[in-house]
């Protein structure tokens, strides 16, 4: 539940201006922010009614759907709670609604979303989209970690959250992050879909593996996710293919590819700010269209982005022949 206190609310408005921009400026321009769709573990536990307001919140707001509904879960199960506060007065903490929003903070970003010229804290129509304005006004997406600690003051709660947020994705049509242009079958395709199944994942140096997201070490400490070459290490994992753990290893060992053949589940190696032409240090996932899927760095999330013509594009390299 946001937890902002009343003489400060001024202070934090003009927090919110600078965070935002900043968050903006890291997030990384043009890249894209792609709703994956629901997975069996969302739309098992979510009424459909929440569900298609977290979806309609979350592409409005840049937010993930996901994310949205793991904050739902975990303040008022969906507004099946029956825990005071939630369809009428405040809990103990003064919090209220199926999103817990203390008065003030509801003041602050209430937004009327079905249109009824009323801002209902207790109708979820009202309040998912003031959750998800409170999130990008915190930094959210580039800096959720930072947006969802503001929300509620509690590491147990971010880490609760994002983790219920990757079970509601995990599982979900990604194709819509691949503009259509995954490939129609074989081995290439199940590793795409599998790297864009993670999107909105934490970049967590050291983290991740064949088997999935975990805990990193150094700059990834406490936080459970993939750095870059783990992401794609885990795809290609799940397509049946085995390849090296780092990006120098994997543009070591793998066959190269010529710039104009690059494919769909292909990797593309940057010299990135710690490596080199030799040595790349960073590795993504074509998906096509000049796109690639790839967990940039630390306090930035698994995304899909443009390749463009960056100065420090190594080249291409394919983990499998296609068959």
């Amino acid at each position: 539940m946001p937890l902002i206190i009343g003489v400060i609310v001024a202070v934090f408005l003009l927090l919110v201006v600078f965070i935002s921009a900043l968050g903006a400026v890291t997030s990384g321009g043009g890249d894209s922010i792609c709703q994956p769709g629901p997975g069996s573990a969302a739309t098992d536990d979510i009424p459909p009614a929440y569900l298609a307001l977290y979806q309609k919140a979350g592409t409005q707001y840049g937010i993930g759907w996901n994310v949205l509904a793991a904050i739902g879960d975990t303040e008022s199960d969906h507004g099946r709670g029956r825990e005071p506060g939630i369809r009428s007065g405040t809990n103990e903490a003064g919090a209220a609604g199926p999103m817990q929003f203390i008065p003030g903070t509801w003041r602050a970003y209430a937004v009327d979303g079905n249109g009824d010229g009323h801002e209902n804290i207790y109708d979820p129509a009202d309040a998912i989209p003031s959750a998800a304005r409170l999130l990008k006004a915190n930094g959210a997406p580039a800096r959720m970690e930072r947006a969802l600690f503001r929300y509620n003051h509690a590491n147990w709660y971010v880490k609760k959250v994002l983790r219920r947020a990757a079970e509601y994705a995990r599982d979900g049509d990604s194709s819509a992050c691949a503009g259509g242009l995954i490939p129609a079958s074989g081995q290439a395709r199940v590793a795409v879909q599998a790297a864009l199944r993670w999107i909105g994942t934490p970049y967590s140096w050291g983290g991740g593996g064949p088997g999935g997201p975990s805990e990193g070490f150094g700059r990834g400490a406490g936080i459970v996710g993939f750095d870059c070459s783990s992401l794609v290490q885990h795809a290609w994992h799940k397509a049946g293919i085995s390849i090296a753990r780092t990006s120098q290893e994997q543009w070591r060992t793998l066959p190269h590819v010529p710039t104009g053949q690059a494919q769909p589940g292909d990797l593309v190696f940057f010299a990135g700010s710690l490596g080199s032409r030799n040595a790349p240090g960073h590795v993504g996932m074509v998906i096509g269209g000049g796109r690639m899927v790839e967990a940039p760095r630390t306090g930035l999330r698994v995304r899909v982005a443009t390749i463009g013509t960056r100065s420090d594009l190594v080249g291409y390299a394919r983990p499998v022949q296609r068959r």
